[in-house]
């Protein structure tokens, strides 16, 4: 779905999302830009640097959300990161560039899954024959034993007639062991041996645990101290278990898959798909923006400080990792916030300039709020119909319920903090309490929810302004 046009991914995001036209547009033709760099030639190719955007609005709002659903509609890699966390104590100037790290570990854990997915029919294959190796007696130790029983024999005057036993004896029980290899087999797809126990080689992956106190800056030299530790410490042993043959099964189904993928290309693979089409969503930037008039003292520093580590990964720069190096230059980074104490002019000239899109996100009102109750995919009243059917009650509710929700949102919103969509969930859950709680013992099957009952639930709480505020 790489070669989407903006007019389709913007019909996919609205499956999901309800409004917010400008943001979708912006971030479709972000996309496409990138599938029209790829048909660019090669000298030129190079030289076309991604568009980062900023979304400008209020919490709940959708700001993360059309992130996250564009990187699932293009299998991009994607990564959401607090800006405000690289304020804590001694992460600033260390911490920055884990963010492409965790991006490339996402993408080849991915890659990696989907590899073994791939090979899952000849990993079963393989685990299929060591299973009945442990079933059946080995024939390989059958026949050892045999050369030791001809051994002893040697220089015997019947050496000759030994042999030819041997031989005949060796003839007739591999057909006989092939004919019982293969009843077993057949036990073993039916499922009939899945409650037997065999005895098997189980890795021992516990290892000591380890705190590690390093200095700020220790991870920009490149060192993974797990890993680099890793070495010195004893491998973890293998110990014969006794294991049910089912859990056995999948055991050594993931075992001959892990062997079967080539993580080298796997690696390769991540780090390219991270270089062209990663995306990195950098949410609530206004956190890390100094304020007016602060006389450039105190925390402000700080927050300079992090936009300046921020700057040469955004602008493009090779992050060492322990698989290789990686390149930012064309990751896409869509950054987010609410800027009410600030706006994005606050930000570092240097930073601005890499985020030349900039989106103001709409606040969401009464008609918002009904259409997200009901229209999308994964719309809320469907999470709780769907709830309820699970003990066998079925949930309807009228339009005119479905308005006032939306109404009580918009209003306890406007009255106390806008959090946006996020206002139903509290909603919600207040009025569906008692349907909740009592659904598994309730006689009735069939529960209408009409205005009325959304008046009497959430009226009282909603007209005192000290309740509002501590319960919803």
């Amino acid at each position: 779905m790489s070669d989407l046009k903006p007019t389709e991914i913007v019909n996919e995001l609205d499956k999901y999302i309800i409004g917010q036209d400008n943001g979708k547009r912006s971030v479709a033709i972000a996309l496409r830009n990138r599938w029209r760099r790829r048909q660019v030639d090669p000298e030129l190719r190079e030289e076309i640097a991604p568009k980062n955007i900023v979304l400008i609005g209020p919490t709940g709002v959708g700001k993360t959300e059309i992130a996250r659903r564009l990187a699932r509609l293009t299998d991009s890699p994607f990564i959401k990161v607090e800006a405000s966390k690289f304020t804590e104590v001694g992460y600033v100037g260390r911490d920055v560039e884990s963010m492409v790290r965790d991006l490339l570990e996402l993408s080849i854990n991915h890659l990696k899954a989907r590899e073994q997915e791939a090979v899952q029919g000849k990993a079963q294959e393989i685990a299929e024959e060591r299973m009945l190796d442990l079933l059946l007696p080995s024939s390989s130790d059958r026949q050892s034993r045999e050369s030791e029983a001809s051994d002893e024999g040697a220089g015997d005057s019947t050496d000759d007639t030994v042999i030819e036993i041997g031989a005949n004896q060796e003839s007739s029980s591999g057909e006989a062991s092939s004919s019982t290899r293969e009843k077993f087999r057949k036990m073993l797809r039916d499922g009939k041996l899945d409650e037997r126990y065999v005895d098997m080689e189980v890795q021992d992956k516990s290892m000591p645990m380890v705190e590690i106190f390093s200095n700020a800056g220790m991870e920009e030299m490149g060192i993974n101290m797990r890993d680099m530790l890793g070495n010195f410490m004893p491998k973890g042993s293998s110990k014969k278990r006794k294991v049910k043959v089912s859990d056995a099964m999948e055991l050594l189904v993931q075992e001959e898959a892990q062997r079967l993928v080539d993580m080298d290309k796997v690696v390769g693979e991540a780090i390219e798909k991270v270089e062209q089409s990663g995306i990195i969503f950098l949410d609530e930037i206004d956190k890390v923006t100094g304020k007016e008039g602060s006389g450039g003292g105190g925390p402000d520093v700080s927050r300079e400080g992090v936009q300046r580590d921020l700057l040469p990964i955004v602008e493009g720069t090779t992050v060492n990792t322990k698989h290789g190096p990686v390149n930012t230059d064309h990751i896409l980074f869509i950054a987010s916030g609410a800027f009410h104490m600030s706006k994005p002019s606050d930000l570092i000239p240097e930073l601005q300039g890499r985020f030349p899109i900039r989106v103001e996100l709409d606040s969401l009102g009464r008609d918002e709020f009904t259409r997200i109750l009901t229209e999308p995919k994964n719309a809320l009243l469907l999470q709780y119909i769907a709830l309820l059917k699970t003990e066998g009650l079925n949930v309807r509710f009228e339009d005119e319920a479905v308005g006032e929700i939306a109404k009580f949102a918009e209003d306890v919103n406007n009255r106390t903090e806008n959090i946006g969509a996020r206002r139903l969930h509290t909603l919600m859950e207040h009025l569906l309490e008692d349907l909740l709680f009592e659904a598994s013992d309730m006689d009735e099957r069939e529960v209408t929810i009409n205005k009325e009952y959304v008046d009497e639930k959430l009226k009282d709480i909603t007209a005192d302004e000290d309740l509002t505020r501590y319960i919803l």
